[in-house]
């Protein structure tokens, strides 16, 4: 809601719907130019918009019928899907999608390699090495965790980080070179990569995958070969749009948006998401 009970999505260099006998006049209380055009009422119906929604369930196009209601157009907000690794044995029953590891359909072992170092990877990481009641919802387990003296008898009100001990061994890998969270978000990248190596995550940058067998996942650095004895190998090596949807809503001559991860699935961002929508709204 806005101020004076009006409501509206504002929009820059559009003119953005709103209530009351305020309507039209420029808001002198929020930034320059930022114009507001009164809502009228017409006699024709608005045509109505149908939205596909995102779910974890596959996409089932036989529980879909796309000549009722009339929709003038349909945004496909389907979202991604894992893509899936070439690497020798990546067929192997030890192998687990983070899908199934993060919705808790998978037991996952003692000892996990995590194919993959973006932020789904470092997530998954932080998800598997901690488990019950998570420290971020235990002031206390929090203060302890990141050395904060709650009762401000110490120097700063600093202690020494005593976080509890990881309940799985955790390898975090990633085939290019560099520092691993690198592209993690500026404010908070750092929180993540503290949180791992308080885990005792061993990150294991500039590999190749040799494979996946019975003993674990065989990976090379340079000129050295390591096999890691794990129990499940997650796989967190990016997503691909799905689009499956808005396909059959093209081929079957429908108006159609896709915005979201099925437009983009690389360095997935809310805010890049949150901006398509937006502007596909204003102009229907």
């Amino acid at each position: 809601m806005l101020p004076g009970g009006r409501s509206g999505i504002p929009v820059w260099g559009k003119l953005e719907t709103v209530h009351g006998p305020e309507a039209g006049r420029v808001d002198h209380l929020s930034r320059p130019f930022r114009r507001r055009r009164p809502l009228t009422r017409s006699s024709k119906a608005r045509p109505a918009i149908g939205l596909s929604e995102r779910s974890d369930r596959a996409y089932a196009p036989a529980s879909r019928s796309f000549d009722a209601p009339p929709y003038a157009c349909a945004p496909s907000l389907t979202g991604v899907s894992p893509r899936a690794p070439t690497i020798a044995g990546s067929d192997h029953p030890k192998v687990l999608s983070y899908v199934d590891v993060l919705a808790g359909n998978a037991p996952v072992g003692a000892r996990v390699a995590i194919i993959g170092a973006g932020g789904i990877g470092f997530d998954v990481a932080e998800f598997l090495t901690h488990e019950g009641h998570s420290p971020t919802l235990d002031a206390p387990a929090w203060y302890r965790q990141w050395g904060i003296d709650a009762t401000l008898s110490t120097r700063g009100g600093l202690a020494k980080p005593a976080p509890g001990a990881p309940v799985r061994q955790v390898y975090l890998i990633q085939r290019s070179t560099g520092k691993l969270g690198e592209k993690l978000n500026k404010t908070s990248g750092w929180v993540h990569r503290s949180t791992l190596k308080m885990a005792r995550v061993e990150m294991i940058g500039g590999v190749s995958y040799e494979g996946i067998d019975d003993r674990g996942l065989k990976i090379r650095t340079g000129e050295d070969v390591r096999v890691l004895e794990v129990d499940n190998v997650v796989v967190c090596a990016g997503q691909e749009p799905n689009r499956t949807l808005y396909d059959e809503l093209i081929t079957a001559g429908k108006r159609a948006h896709v915005i979201g991860g099925a437009h983009t699935a690389g360095e997935l961002d809310a805010k890049r998401a949150i901006d398509q929508a937006t502007r596909l709204a204003v102009t229907l």
